[in-house]
């Protein structure tokens, strides 16, 4: 079976998951979505993902259940039960082995954790086999720009030290690893959720190149980071947001990225008062969503006349 069949199969298992993550899942139901036997479709799922589909399903569960106890507070046992899982001590078994802590503690203090993220597999291989994605449902050309007031704050971040902003996704990713968007999605003090980030020069330590990853915070955060993060301050500044149009597929994510960088770029801030200031923080890239598009972040400051 080639590459590109088998990615299908996966893509459309990803899609039924996500489609009925709250519902029964059946490796049949999968089988039919994938148009291959249980056996074959679990084992090629494996192979592309890193996980059983069951696997993927558990973690998935897992993550909405942190989300609703991370937001929403409540009943651990009711967490569970509206999560799939029929008790409470095995919801608190699965949900200590996901994410190294148990689902009370969680609760209280709701530290960083590492959520879990169902990447699409589409998208994925065909950027790592060097392909265009091509876009199953045409997306909107269209972008909304808003400027927000920034106060000072800080950022958590992951420096690269190989990997420049300009090489992409897969090559940061290499590096820095997966793991950290739902690390920084996990935050609930987050302004903005995971990006990635293209450094200024003043915040490019020796040894480390312009890319980096993380999230902005409180000034007056004071929680563990995860291994690997360390912490800067940011002064106050003026941020302008690009927000694409949504689209229907996510695996479409990277040409809804690649439009809303065509967009951006063409938009000239000094018709509306403004100048980039990247001296003043991070350019900031939170990737694409179907539901909300793509979105990005520069930081700027009002012209001289």
């Amino acid at each position: 079976m080639e590459l590109p069949d088998k990615v299908a199969a996966v893509s459309r298992m990803q899609g039924y998951i996500g489609g009925h993550i709250g519902g029964e899942i059946t490796l049949d139901a999968l089988s039919r979505a994938a148009g291959y036997s249980k056996y074959y479709a679990a084992r090629i799922f494996k192979e592309l993902t890193g996980r059983t589909p069951f696997e993927a399903v558990r973690a998935l569960r897992l993550t909405r259940a942190a989300q609703t106890l991370r937001d929403a507070g409540g009943k651990v046992v009711d967490t569970a039960l509206d999560n799939g899982f029929d008790s409470h001590d095995g919801f608190t078994r699965a949900f200590a082995r996901q994410f190294g802590i148990t689902p009370r503690r969680y609760g209280r203090e709701t530290p960083p954790v590492s959520y879990f993220i169902q990447y699409p597999v589409e998208a994925y291989y065909t950027l790592k086999e060097g392909g265009e994605p091509m876009p199953k449902e045409l997306i909107s050309r269209t972008m909304t720009v808003t400027a927000a007031e920034r106060p000072a704050r800080k950022l958590i971040l992951k420096r690269a030290r190989k990997a420049k902003a300009a090489d992409g996704y897969l090559v940061i990713a290499e590096e820095l690893g997966c793991e950290w968007e739902g690390q920084m999605n996990s935050i609930p003090e987050s302004y903005h959720g995971a990006a990635g980030l293209t450094l200024p020069p003043g915040l490019i330590i020796p040894g480390t190149t312009d890319a980096a990853v993380g999230t902005e915070v409180p000034l007056d955060y004071g929680k563990p980071v995860p291994e690997g993060f360390e912490v800067v301050e940011l002064p106050p500044c003026t941020m302008l947001y690009f927000q694409g149009a949504p689209f229907e597929d996510e695996n479409d994510f990277s040409e809804a990225i690649g439009i809303l960088w065509e967009l951006m770029n063409a938009y000239d801030p000094a018709l509306y008062g403004w100048e980039y200031a990247p001296e003043l923080a991070p350019y900031c890239n939170f990737g694409a969503a179907a539901r909300t598009g793509a979105r990005m972040a520069r930081p700027v400051k009002r012209r001289e006349k």
